[in-house]
C-alpha cells in the first residue's frame, strides 16, 4: 500500500482543506526546475504572479509546489503559505519573459516558504495522475501516492544515442547528463511530424553535435529548413538514426545523411527537399 502524500501533509499539522497542490510544467525554454535550483528568487516571483480569472483556485492558505522532470516525474518543490495581494502593479514586468505584466489579467500573490516538508524538498516524488493539464487540484479531493524519495535529487541514467526518443518541446529540460552525451555526438538525426507522420533526415556536425542542432529547433521550431519553414509548426518526435565516430569528417557525415535519406525516402515520401 503506497503511502500518500496529504499523510505528509496532515502529519505536519496542516488541514488538507488550505492546501493547493500546483504543478509547474516547462514552458518552451522555461524549466521552473532550473529555475528553482539555480535563482530561488525567480521561481518565487515567477509562482506569485497568476491569472485573475483563477482566484478561486489560487487564494488559498497554502500552496505545495511540485514540477515536472526528466519527461513526467513529479518533483517535490517545497510548501507556501501564500495569501492573494491584488491586481499586479502598473508596469510590473514577467520575471522570465521580460515583458509587461497587464493588471486586468494577472494577480500578485505573497508567499512564505514554510519550514514544513523541507527535508523532502527536490528528493520526493508522487504520482500525479493522468489528468497533467490540471495542474492546480485540491489537497483533500485528489490523494497522490509517493513513488521515489532520495537522498538528493537523482537525474535518469543516460540510455544511449540510439535510445533518445524525445519531442522537440522537451529538449531544452533533458538532465544535464544527457545534454553532456548530445553535445559530445555528432551524426545523423530524425525528425517526426505527430499530425501527418512525415520524417525528415537532418545531419548533426556542428560544435555542440546534436544538442547544438536540436537547440536550434527549439529557438525556430524549423531549424532553418526551407521545407518545414513552410509548414505548420509542429512539436516533432526527435531521435538518433546513427552516430559518426570521433575521426569522422564533415564528408564522413554528408554521406551518412544521403545514405539515410535514400534508405527511408524522405525526399519522396518525406520533408527531405534536396
Amino acid at each position: 500500500m503506497p503511502i500518500m502524500f496529504q499523510t505528509l501533509l496532515t502529519d505536519a499539522g496542516l488541514d488538507l482543506s488550505t492546501v493547493r497542490l500546483l504543478r509547474h510544467q516547462p514552458k518552451g525554454i522555461t524549466d521552473p526546475f532550473t529555475l528553482w535550483r539555480t535563482n530561488h528568487d525567480t521561481f518565487e516571483r515567477y509562482q506569485r504572479v497568476q491569472l485573475a480569472g483563477s482566484a478561486a483556485s489560487f487564494a488559498w492558505p497554502n500552496w505545495a509546489a511540485f514540477t515536472a522532470v526528466d519527461g513526467g516525474r513529479t518533483l517535490l518543490l517545497g510548501l507556501y503559505r501564500t495569501w492573494r495581494i491584488g491586481p499586479v502593479a502598473a508596469g510590473a514586468i514577467d520575471p522570465l519573459g521580460g515583458h509587461e505584466l497587464n493588471p486586468m489579467l494577472y494577480d500578485q500573490y505573497g508567499s512564505e516558504l514554510l519550514p514544513e516538508l523541507a527535508e523532502y524538498r527536490g528528493k520526493l516524488f508522487i504520482d500525479w495522475g493522468l489528468s497533467y493539464r490540471a495542474w492546480n487540484q485540491r489537497a483533500d479531493k485528489k490523494l497522490k501516492p509517493i513513488t521515489e524519495l532520495y537522498d538528493a535529487y537523482r537525474e535518469p541514467e543516460f540510455p544511449g544515442h540510439l535510445k533518445v526518443v524525445k519531442q522537440m518541446s522537451e529538449v531544452p529540460n533533458l538532465p544535464s547528463s544527457w545534454v553532456t552525451a548530445l553535445r559530445n555526438a555528432k551524426g545523423v538525426y530524425l525528425l517526426t511530424c505527430p499530425r501527418t507522420e512525415e520524417q525528415y533526415v537532418g545531419k548533426a556536425d556542428g560544435a555542440d553535435g546534436f544538442w547544438g542542432r536540436w537547440s536550434t529547433y527549439v529557438a525556430t521550431g524549423d531549424g532553418g529548413n526551407v521545407r518545414l519553414k513552410s509548414r505548420e509548426p509542429s512539436d516533432y518526435q526527435v531521435s538518433i538514426l546513427e552516430v559518426a565516430g570521433s575521426s569522422a569528417t564533415p564528408a564522413d557525415i554528408d554521406e551518412m545523411e544521403r545514405r539515410w535519406k535514400a534508405k527511408l525516402r524522405t525526399k519522396e515520401m518525406g520533408l527531405n527537399g534536396n
